[in-house]
């Protein structure tokens, strides 16, 4: 029996399942304290299904109940009513056309397959921090030598995100291949500006390389002067691929939908010379290994961009950047240094001097009861850090502010 050996690789268990496990042995030890526990770690969603979205779900199985108006197999790369209503919300200005969107279950699912279309000894550039997936399914998928002590992987070029480079990584100064990018960026919640994404194109299109960008929380950008997508930027159809998700400003992180944005006019040259479409490959993937997204779930998601959807997706993205106003605030208020929050769901913030970020993370469970994720999680330069998510309600949200500024 074989196996792919490459998953040994993984020394430790993905970020959260370890955040879990943890959580759970020490509300096994602590029964007493269990009902005080606050959740601040992964970032799920609390608040309800819009109703517009909702309402579209119940009317699309209503559909499924009657022979005339069924839905068997869709198309793996989407139903076109919602190829065609993102298009026309999301991306109208920016020369996207509804047959470069692909639908799917998840952005993390998304991020993750996409390797399955680029061959082995490209040269990967990943941010660190970083969000687990990307280093992960690297590894996986053989593209990686061993971790070594701080768990950095031989074979990826780590770009460090750093308070001194405004989070922010400097162009590589060596050739790479694939680059990815993620802003709002998970877990510092930092953005970045017109000019640097300016920069990135430009490195990629001198270098033949593929921006691989997760605009999963474009959103909570509350500024107007920061791109949303990495097609605002001049030449960016010939160099990049972008994901994007209905689970944080929809609520759809239980009910499963995302898209991927392929121009046809990207092209990498094969080893024969021949210049290939992206977009062929990925379109054949899917057909092979994809059956496609839920018919319901598609209708609801299509909801989203309704004039009541757009009204009540609105109302949660307020909510959720409250939220993250009034952590970013206590924590600023209790002497922390403190990035993100602003035009993102996630308040990155220091620890105080003398405490890692697992202590941290220790601290804030057995003190006051609030589950936090450690920046080290997200990589080596994630060390002295830690996230909170904004994702909850605004009651838990009022109480671990008052329990951060009791520390």
């Amino acid at each position: 029996m074989h196996i792919k050996e490459n998953f040994l690789k993984l020394k430790a268990g993905y970020l959260f399942p370890e955040i879990g496990r943890r959580v759970t042995a020490w509300t096994d030890a602590n029964p007493d304290k269990t009902a005080r526990l606050i959740l601040c770690g992964i970032g799920d969603v609390t608040e309800p299904l819009p109703q517009a979205v909702r309402d579209a779900m119940h009317a699309a199985i209503d559909e499924q109940g009657v022979a005339a108006t069924f839905h068997g197999y869709g198309p793996e790369q989407g139903y076109g009513f919602l190829r065609e209503a993102i298009v026309e919300n999301q991306f109208a200005a920016l020369k996207i056309s509804a047959d470069e969107v692909f639908i799917s279950d998840g952005s993390k699912c998304d991020t993750g397959n996409i390797l399955d279309i680029f061959g082995k000894g490209n040269k990967i550039a990943i941010t660190d921090p970083v969000y687990p997936v990307y280093v992960d399914t690297n590894v996986m998928a053989g593209n990686t030598g061993e971790a070594d002590e701080n768990g950095a992987y031989e074979g990826l070029v780590y770009l460090p995100c750093t308070a001194e480079n405004d989070f922010m990584p400097a162009i590589p100064e060596e050739k790479v291949d694939l680059i990815y990018l993620c802003y709002p960026n998970n877990p510092t919640g930092t953005t970045a500006s017109r000019a640097q994404l300016e920069a990135w194109v430009a490195y990629a299109r001198a270098n033949d390389a593929i921006i691989l960008y997760d605009a999963a929380y474009e959103a909570f950008v509350q500024d107007p002067s920061v791109p949303r997508s990495i097609f605002e930027i001049e030449g960016a159809h010939t160099c990049a691929i972008e994901f994007r998700s209905f689970s944080k400003n929809g609520g759809f992180t239980g009910v499963r939908c995302a898209y991927t944005v392929i121009p046809k006019s990207l092209t990498v040259t094969a080893s024969t010379g021949e210049q290939v479409s992206l977009h062929s490959l990925w379109n054949r993937r899917q057909a092979t290994k994809f059956n496609g997204a839920s018919y319901p779930v598609q209708r609801g998601a299509a909801a989203v961009f309704s004039p009541e959807g757009k009204a009540q997706v609105a109302a949660l993205i307020e909510h959720y950047m409250g939220n993250a106003s009034l952590l970013r605030n206590a924590c600023i208020s209790a002497g922390l240094t403190v990035f993100g929050g602003e035009n993102a769901p996630y308040v990155w913030v220091q620890c105080p001097q003398g405490i890692d970020s697992w202590g941290m993370f220790d601290k804030m469970l057995e003190d006051a009861q609030v589950v936090i994720t450690p920046g080290s999680g997200f990589g080596a330069a994630g060390e002295g850090y830690f996230r909170i998510s904004s994702f909850n309600t605004r009651e838990n949200v009022e109480e671990v502010c008052r329990r951060i500024a009791a520390l």
